[in-house]
């Protein structure tokens, strides 16, 4: 029961999640990323599906054209008038090097059918990790501005320097969902490989879950930075933070 990732539980983690930002943080750009975030977990939810179920339409397109194709291939060998008594020995090296090169040609057109079903799903994947490759970056350039040494009070702005108006509870708030979007971007890449035992899916995954960990890593740096500033607010003033 434990041994697999439930895309149905992944969606109402995002789903809950788009919720709390959307309450903590209304028509914050932040929530509009996560809403997105939600709607990708949706499709995806759908893919998964689609990937573990068989295409038997394609799988009987493949059958027909490699049993016509082998259907083909022993007619004209049946066709071929062949006495090997009456063959040198230089007709018979190109028959067989011709018997050879049709036998490697026929073999690599068996072998691109039989796998067609799994690189359409391969590209189908391709192309939805590449989405989600994307909004982690997206969900980084949220955070980047959000400096916790600026709550100090004692930073000199410029004309171009945004604006602080998040409190510290706030401010925490905000940098750690931007870390569990991350986390769940990761999680919802790692359906596809769930569903996809391909080689080349499973290396994007890993990508992407190396990607999410490494953002999600600045971004508790910032929180333990916020925290060190709290703990040293409550040392100079502990009444002020009762």
């Amino acid at each position: 029961m434990y041994r697999s990732l439930d895309p149905e539980q992944t969606l109402e983690t995002v789903a809950l999640l788009s919720r709390r930002i959307g309450e903590r943080f209304p028509a914050s750009g932040l929530s509009r990323v996560c809403a997105e975030l939600c709607a990708i977990a949706t499709e995806s939810r759908q893919k998964a599906v689609w990937f573990s179920r068989p295409n038997y339409a394609l799988r009987c397109l493949v059958a027909v054209v490699i049993l016509l194709s082998v259907s083909v291939l022993g007619y004209s060998i049946a066709a071929m008038d062949l006495r090997f008594g009456s063959l040198n020995a230089g007709d018979l090296v190109q028959v067989l090097e011709a018997g050879i090169n049709d036998v490697v040609l026929i073999g690599a057109a068996l072998f691109f059918l039989v796998t067609v079903e799994a690189r359409v799903k391969r590209s189908r994947a391709l192309l939805a990790l590449h989405e989600l490759r994307t909004i982690a970056h997206v969900i980084d350039m949220h955070q980047l501005t959000k400096d916790p040494s600026l709550l100090r009070g004692d930073a000199i702005l410029t004309p171009s320097s945004p604006r602080r108006r998040m409190s510290f509870f706030e401010l925490t708030r905000y940098l750690d969902y931007c870390s569990e979007m991350l986390s769940l971007t990761g999680k919802i890449a790692a359906l596809y490989a769930q569903e996809l035992r391909d080689a080349v899916v499973l290396s994007a995954v890993n990508e992407i879950e190396v990607l999410t960990t490494a953002l999600s890593r600045k971004i508790w740096q910032k929180i333990m930075i916020l925290h060190k500033l709290d703990d040293a607010a409550i040392a100079e003033d502990p009444r002020g933070r009762c």
